[in-house]
């Protein structure tokens, strides 16, 4: 089998890439920097520039399916300017696979693409499974709302399309944890306002090993890309502190110094989102990492 990865070199890329190689399956991706362009038959990287509309549609040479993981982090300061970026890095790269699907001769059945836990509103009562209908009125919400509505569209070209509702990643290598472990490490650590709010959590191998079920097993529809025990902010600091063997002393830290270092960013550390994983297990999926701290031993 061969599929075409978007975000290949992105930190879920990697593993992803990782995990099909150990399926003998081989991988094209697209980049944007010819420096990072390879050419071995397992793993062949192909150009693009999806804000000039260009790709070299041999991207497309006996792929099967697509794995659409690329948008710009939204973990950098909102600025107005960057919002763009956020919106647009999801949406063109959507548009721009469409349209050369649609008019390119291709053998692609399937796309499978990354999406976010953002789309839920904030609630510290509420459990998501992916039929909950109502969208967040937050920036993130509305993003993952535009950025599902440009992936469905593929359907038109009888092509089957999944989405992966991706929660926080847990890895050492990048995201969200590393940020989370500075502070704790120099004994700043603590956390974010009430700690009661929910983070539904994932360890980035069993996050790859998702989006392979899904791919390998054909599984249309929406899927959230969480592991299957939640934890609150507070938990989840303690839990941090607990792997580094560092104490916690210092009381939470109040919202409103957040905004001001972070900006409207930091509502990323107090939303809410408590999200089931019911359904990709039905599937027959098996996680590695049930609890938090088998996930943190691991990278630890």
């Amino acid at each position: 089998m061969r599929i075409l990865i978007t975000g290949a070199t992105g930190l879920i890329g990697t593993e992803i890439v990782k995990q099909c190689h150990n399926q003998n399956i081989d991988v094209n991706y697209l980049t944007t920097s010819k420096s990072k362009l390879s050419n071995a038959d397992h793993y062949k990287g192909f150009l693009w520039n999806p804000s000039k509309n260009e790709i070299d549609v041999e991207c497309l040479k006996d792929v099967e399916a697509i794995i659409h993981l690329v948008g710009a982090s939204i973990s950098k300061r909102w600025t107005e300017a960057y919002k763009k970026t956020i919106v647009l890095s999801r949406i063109q790269t959507s548009q721009l696979l469409f349209n050369t699907l649609k008019n390119t001769t291709h053998q692609v059945k399937h796309i499978v693409s990354a999406s976010a836990i953002g789309i839920y509103p904030h609630s510290l009562t509420n459990y998501y499974t992916e039929d909950f209908n109502k969208v967040s009125t937050s920036f993130l919400g509305q993003v993952v709302k535009q950025w599902e509505q440009a992936v469905n569209a593929f359907s038109v070209l009888d092509i089957a399309v999944s989405k992966i509702r991706i929660g926080l990643v847990l890895s050492s290598k990048g995201g969200a944890l590393p940020e989370m472990a500075k502070p704790i490490k120099f004994g700043a650590g603590a956390a974010f306002g009430s700690g009661k709010q929910w983070q539904s959590w994932i360890h980035v191998q069993d996050l790859s090993s998702l989006f392979l079920h899904v791919l390998t097993n054909r599984l249309e529809g929406v899927y959230n890309g969480v592991a299957p025990n939640p934890e609150t902010n507070k938990e989840l600091t303690k839990a941090i502190a607990k792997q580094l063997k560092r104490p916690l002393i210092l009381p939470n830290i109040p919202r409103f110094a957040m905004r001001l270092v972070l900006g409207e960013m930091h509502i990323l550390l107090f939303e809410s989102q408590r999200v089931s994983s019911k359904k990709i297990e039905d599937t027959g999926f098996h996680f590695k990492h049930y609890n938090v701290q088998s996930a943190l031993e691991e990278e630890y």
